[in-house]
């Protein structure tokens, strides 16, 4: 069977809209309906008209389609597909930082349980963290689960005292990246300017050349030039398809969370409906009103 042809077929039939994140695997990538970052996967899923959406990535993305769009069905390929990084903020700890600091407001990353987003008063990606956290008028934000971004939004605006929870959360594919492996990519490569994801210790983030989302990356990563990429593996391949004339080196940066789907995962998504992406009612109501705000805030 060609699983890519019918994949096609099969979302026309259904009123299917395949959203896909820059991680995912190639092949799951030139199926996709649409490419992207959770910023956009967050917008579009909110503006679609197609009954059905796809998501193809990890279970928070899924999760954050569903409270946009309470009306569509959400389907994920793998519902085992888990984020490390949002398993380390629970909303009992949201709660407790947020008791300790009255007043101050929560922007919780998009990388987190639709719980814990309920918790929280705005939710932020790595495109639009320090432009969220420019928008609130608290002097004093609490930030959360990423401590990495949360120190790269610390250099953005310095005007705000961030406050991480926990305090040394993160992701820990990008945070085992070290200044001595772009160190030794800078001699292999030695024409090439070095970008990594805000998601990278702040040692890494001071020992490139610039700092962006996978988003920023494939807006602005092309031009012909030589590139060191510094984030998940998964993003060289669009990078490579919008870009053919620019030369592109990763890192060994690979999530297995980001790698689950297969094809025949997602034609049997489709084909039989299954994997239904449900969120409680008023968990959702209470998430969808952070997730918006930074969509507004974001605008």
């Amino acid at each position: 069977m060609n699983y890519a042809e019918e994949i096609r077929k099969l979302a026309a039939e259904k009123d299917a809209l395949i959203l896909v994140h820059n991680y995912e695997p190639a092949e799951i990538q030139d199926v996709a309906d649409i490419c992207g970052d959770s910023l956009e996967l967050a917008r579009k899923a909110k503006e679609a008209s197609a009954s059905t959406l796809v998501i193809c990535g990890v279970y928070f993305m899924a999760e954050t389609a569903k409270i946009l769009s309470p009306e569509k069905t959400v389907l994920i390929p793998r519902p085992d597909a888990g984020c490390p990084l949002a398993d380390q903020l629970t909303p009992e700890m949201v709660r407790a930082a947020k008791s300790a600091h009255p007043g101050a407001p929560f922007v919780v990353y998009v990388n987190s349980s639709a719980a814990t987003k309920a918790e929280c008063d705005i939710t932020c990606t790595s495109a639009n963290a320090a432009d969220v956290v420019r928008s609130l008028e608290s002097d004093t934000v609490l930030f959360g689960p990423d401590a990495n971004l949360a120190s790269w939004v610390r250099e953005q605006v310095p005007e705000k005292t961030v406050i991480t929870v926990p305090e040394n959360g993160g992701c820990p594919i990008h945070h085992k990246v070290t200044v001595e492996e772009i160190e030794r990519l800078r001699r292999e490569f030695p024409n090439a300017t070095v970008i990594c994801h805000p998601e990278c210790a702040p040692e890494v983030q001071k020992a490139s050349d610039m700092i962006g989302s996978t988003g920023y990356m494939i807006r602005n990563c092309g031009e012909k030039q030589e590139w060191i990429i510094v984030t998940e593996s998964g993003i060289l391949h669009p990078l490579r398809k919008r870009y053919p004339e620019t030369v592109f080196h990763g890192i060994e940066a690979v999530c297995d969370n980001m790698k689950l789907i297969t094809l025949k995962d997602l034609y049997e998504t489709l084909a039989e409906g299954k994997n239904e992406v449900v969120v409680e009612k008023e968990t959702a109501d209470r998430a969808r009103k952070a997730i918006e705000r930074m969509i507004e805030a974001s605008a």
